[in-house]
C-alpha cells in the first residue's frame, strides 16, 4: 500500500514538472501576443506527439477572422525544403544527378559552365541574388515568373560571387532555377509536382503552391501576412507599400518560396522524415549532412535544411523563412525527436521567433533575463566591426535599439544581459556579443556560439 501511494506521488510530481515547462512557454508567448509582438500559430511536439498548440490573433487584420490550426500560411524559405526533396526524388528516379551541371536543363544559362545541382541545392553556387537584379531591371507593371530570372540571368550574363564551392552564400536564385529545373525534367509545372510526389502521398491536405497575385484563386482559411506601417501607424498588407511591393511583382516566382501549409500539416511532414516514405535511408542522410566546401569546411547547411551539432540539443536540422506579412520556422531536433513549428502573419519591427526561450523551456533550462539599458548605455556600441577575415559587421542604433545588419540588409535585436554582454535574437543557434571597453571606448566584440564552440573577436573601426 506505502509502495503504491508512493508510485502515486511520483506520477503526479512528473506530470506537474511535465506540464510545468509548457505553461511558462504559453505565459511567453501569450504575454508576446499582447505586447503586439506575435500573431500566428504555434506547434511543440515530442516524439510526434503535440504537447503545445495554439493560435494567436487573427488571419485577416481587417475583417479580425480568428485563427486555427488549419490556417493556411505562406511558408517563404521553408519552401525550399520541399523543392530540394524533389530534387531528390527525381535522382533516386534517375532523371538527374546531382553534379549534372544547370546548363544540361538551363541551356540558356551554358556560360555559368561549373555550377551544378548540388552547389544550387547546397548555395555554394555563386550566383547573385536575382531580387537585386530584377529590382533593377524588370518592369515592375509585370508579374515576374521563373523564366523572366533566367531571360535576365542571359541577357545581362551577371557575373558570380564566387567560383563555384570555394565560398557559401544563401541563394534565392539557386533555388529559383532548381524549380525551374525540376519543371523540365518532369513535364509538369512546380506546384504540380510537389503536390504529386509530397502533399498526396503524406495527406498533407492544407499544403500547396499558392500564388496569390499572380494566379489569384479563392482559400478558405488563409492568413493574409500584414506589416505594420509607421507612416499610416496601423497594419496593412504589403502590397501597398512602397517599401514592400516585391510580394506584387515578384510574385509568380517559385521554388525558393511559395510553397504554403500549415502547423499541421507541417508536423505530418516532420514525421515522415523520420521514415523512409519518400526516400531511401542513404538519400535522407545526404539531406540532413551539411555539404563541404573545396577547402573542406563546413557550411552547415545540407539540401534546404540548416544543419547544427549542437552541444546541448544535438543534432538540429531547421529553417526559417520570412516574406513582408510571413515569418515562419521549423526546427526538428533529430536526436532527441522534439518539434518546434511557428508561423507567423504580423510583422513589425519588433517581431521575432523566441526560439531560444522556447528551446530552453522544452529541455526544462531556465530561460535568459534580460535587463533594460539607456539609450545611451545601447548607442555606445553601434558601428563598425571588422572580423579575421577583414569582412565589416555593421552594428546600428535605431528608435531606442541596437541592431546586428545581416547581408541582405535584414536586421537582427541585440538585447542586453548586462551592460556590455548582449543576445543576438535570430532564430538559432544562441548568439552572444561581448563588447571589451578600454578607457572608456569600445574596443571590440567578442562573439559566442556556446552551443557550438564558436568564438571569434571583431574589432572596432
Amino acid at each position: 500500500m506505502k509502495s503504491t501511494i508512493i508510485m502515486i506521488i511520483l506520477f503526479i510530481g512528473q506530470k506537474a514538472f511535465g506540464q510545468d515547462h509548457i505553461s511558462k512557454m504559453d505565459s511567453l508567448l501569450t504575454s508576446m501576443y499582447k505586447n503586439g509582438n506575435l500573431n500566428g500559430n504555434i506547434l511543440i511536439a515530442e516524439k510526434g506527439k503535440v504537447v503545445y498548440k495554439k493560435s494567436f490573433g487573427f488571419t485577416n487584420d481587417s475583417t479580425k477572422e480568428k485563427l486555427n490550426e488549419h490556417s493556411i500560411f505562406e511558408l517563404a524559405s521553408i519552401s525550399k525544403q520541399f523543392t530540394a526533396m524533389a530534387i531528390v526524388i527525381l535522382k533516386e528516379k534517375k532523371k538527374l544527378n546531382y553534379d549534372d551541371k544547370m546548363s544540361k536543363y538551363i541551356p540558356e544559362l551554358s556560360h555559368y559552365n561549373n555550377i551544378t545541382i548540388r552547389h544550387l541545392l547546397n548555395h555554394t553556387s555563386g550566383l547573385p541574388d536575382y531580387m537585386e537584379i530584377m529590382d533593377t531591371v524588370f518592369d515592375k507593371s509585370k508579374i515576374a515568373i521563373n523564366d523572366d530570372i533566367i531571360n535576365l540571368f542571359a541577357k545581362f550574363k551577371p557575373s558570380v560571387l564566387f567560383e563555384s564551392n570555394t565560398q557559401w552564400q544563401y541563394s534565392n536564385t539557386g533555388y529559383a532555377l532548381l524549380a525551374t529545373i525540376i519543371e523540365r525534367v518532369t513535364g509538369m509545372s512546380y506546384g504540380a509536382y510537389l503536390s504529386k510526389v509530397l502533399f498526396k502521398p503524406l495527406k498533407m491536405t492544407n499544403t500547396f503552391v499558392y500564388t496569390r497575385r499572380y494566379a489569384p484563386k479563392k482559400v478558405a482559411n488563409y492568413a493574409y501576412g500584414f506589416v505594420y506601417s509607421d507612416s499610416l501607424k496601423k497594419y496593412t498588407l504589403p502590397d501597398f507599400l512602397n517599401e514592400t511591393k516585391q510580394v506584387v511583382w515578384l510574385d509568380g516566382i517559385v521554388g525558393d518560396g511559395t510553397v504554403n501549409s500549415t502547423v499541421v500539416d507541417l508536423l505530418k511532414w516532420d514525421r515522415a522524415l523520420y521514415t523512409t516514405q519518400l526516400i531511401s535511408k542513404e538519400s535522407k542522410n545526404e539531406v540532413f549532412t551539411s555539404s563541404e566546401l573545396n577547402d573542406k569546411t563546413k557550411s552547415n547547411y545540407g539540401f534546404g535544411w540548416f544543419i547544427e551539432d549542437n552541444g546541448v540539443y544535438g543534432n538540429i536540422v531547421n529553417h526559417s523563412g520570412g516574406w513582408p506579412g510571413y515569418l515562419t520556422f521549423i526546427d526538428r531536433h533529430i536526436q532527441n525527436d522534439k518539434t518546434i513549428i511557428v508561423l507567423l502573419n504580423y510583422s513589425n519591427e519588433n517581431t521575432y521567433i523566441p526560439v531560444t526561450d522556447l528551446r530552453r523551456m522544452l529541455y526544462h533550462i531556465e530561460p535568459i533575463k534580460y535587463i533594460e539599458l539607456t539609450n545611451e548605455e545601447k548607442e555606445i556600441f553601434a558601428g563598425d566591426y571588422k572580423n579575421s577575415k577583414g569582412k565589416i559587421v555593421k552594428l546600428i542604433y535605431e528608435n531606442g535599439t541596437l541592431y546586428r545588419i545581416i547581408d541582405d540588409g535584414e536586421k537582427f535585436e541585440l538585447k542586453a544581459i548586462s551592460k556590455t554582454k548582449f543576445q543576438l535574437m535570430r532564430n538559432s543557434p544562441d548568439v552572444f556579443y561581448e563588447f571589451i571597453i578600454k578607457d572608456n571606448t569600445v574596443e571590440k566584440y567578442i562573439m559566442t556560439q556556446p552551443e557550438t564552440k564558436v568564438h571569434k573577436e571583431l574589432i572596432r573601426q
